[in-house]
């Protein structure tokens, strides 16, 4: 026998180990990690959901070294696709001598709805810090057009490249630039079915629009990703070390920006460099956004702007998808009891999907589960409208 052969290399002896740790991670994923979300609303919006829109009764599998809410979040973040979107950009004025940018995709081409006067249309609400060029808001623009649909972004003010002309930004309670919004996007196509989109903090401010305008909304139907429900509840998990340096001090510095940016405009009114003193986003909103908006302090703005108990004042079919382990809305902020019995309210809750990310597949470039809610909500809620307003009107009567 020749010397080399009595001799093995290292790694033979670690194989079996190897291969049984893989079958067990495998077995460990697809039984533990791969499950179907939780649905919770009441019986007849749960059957209309199931029937039409079969995301909500399959299997979420989380991207398998990723599954984890922080990962999930900040993954998105590095990995999610740009699509490329050439919009086409509209200032509109408001009451208070502020203006609001808006960025249009008319879809002029669009094969399902040639007719541009009918053709359904979609306001996407970014979150905090956002605007039309966010990488979640563009996924979401391609999918849209790619379904036939005419797209508007509402930017909040300061954030989408036009002047701000007063002191005042935005908050997620104030619904006054929302209702302007509204109103001009259905006065440009009164005829066209108008829907809503919010991500993060633009899904506070829908739901808070949605209670505030009851059965005069003009909306047909809404969907929310990732929405704080309990702002108490997400400043405190937001300010835990860990989520602190990864999430927190990352957007109090973009906020902190903003107002240096436009520091000449604000600094009339308050103390600037008191704002950019600012370390967390709770100091920002007790230094500005909630004196700004006229509250006795922050505290009481943070109380208005939780949407978890205004959901009995929602009049509009709306799909909500927030993750269990979301950093920024943990799963005891979720209104699972307001929404098991709401005839107009759903909450969809994957186990895993952090913050916006909800990443699938090997290489999570494309937000496609966020997509196939997207485009499974909003062509049931267009297709079937008599039927979705038939069991929202029945169950609000049961």
């Amino acid at each position: 026998m020749q010397e080399g052969s009595r001799h093995h290399s290292p790694l033979l002896g670690w194989t079996p180990l190897l291969l049984g740790v893989g079958v067990s991670w495998f077995l460990y994923y697809r039984t533990q990690i791969c499950r179907r979300p939780r649905l919770v609303s009441s019986g007849p919006l749960r059957w209309f959901l199931e029937n039409h829109c079969p995301i909500v009764v399959e299997k979420f599998c989380p991207t398998f070294w990723c599954h984890g809410g922080r990962l999930q979040t900040i993954v998105r973040v590095l990995l999610a696709s740009r699509p490329h979107i050439s919009y086409r950009n509209e200032v509109i004025s408001t009451e208070d001598g502020g203006q609001i940018s808006l960025d249009w995709v008319d879809n002029d081409e669009s094969p399902k709805f040639r007719d541009s006067t009918s053709r359904p249309t979609i306001i996407l609400l970014p979150g905090l810090t956002g605007n039309s060029q966010q990488s979640y808001i563009l996924q979401l623009v391609r999918q849209a057009t790619s379904d036939g649909y005419r797209c508007v972004v509402f930017n909040n003010r300061g954030f989408g490249g036009e002047k701000l002309l007063t002191h005042r930004t935005f908050c997620a309670a104030n619904t006054q630039d929302l209702t302007r919004v509204v109103q001009h996007v259905h006065g440009c196509h009164p005829a066209a079915p108008l829907v809503a989109v919010g991500v993060s903090l633009g899904g506070m401010m829908l739901l808070n629009y949605l209670a505030s305008s009851g059965p005069r909304s003009q909306l047909c139907a809404a969907l929310v990703y990732s929405t704080p429900w309990d702002v108490f509840v997400s400043t405190a998990s937001l300010e835990q070390p860990l989520n602190y340096q990864l999430f927190n001090r990352a957007l109090v510095t973009t906020l902190r920006n903003t107002v240096h940016k436009f520091r000449e405009v604000i600094g009339r009114v308050f103390d600037v460099e008191h704002i950019l003193e600012s370390h967390s986003i709770r100091e920002f909103d007790e230094r500005y956004t909630s004196i700004v908006f006229g509250y006795d302090s922050c505290d009481d703005y943070y109380r208005d702007a939780s949407p978890h108990h205004k959901l009995h004042k929602i009049k509009t079919p709306v799909l909500c998808l927030n993750a269990a382990d979301d950093p920024f809305s943990p799963s005891e902020a979720l209104p699972l009891d307001e929404a098991s019995c709401h005839p107009y309210v759903a909450l969809l809750v994957p186990a895993h999907g952090g913050h916006i990310g909800f990443l699938d597949g090997l290489y999570p470039v494309h937000q496609q589960y966020m997509n196939r809610v997207f485009s499974q909500f909003v062509d049931a809620a267009l297709q079937q409208r008599d039927e979705l307003w038939n069991i929202t009107k029945n169950g609000l009567k049961n």
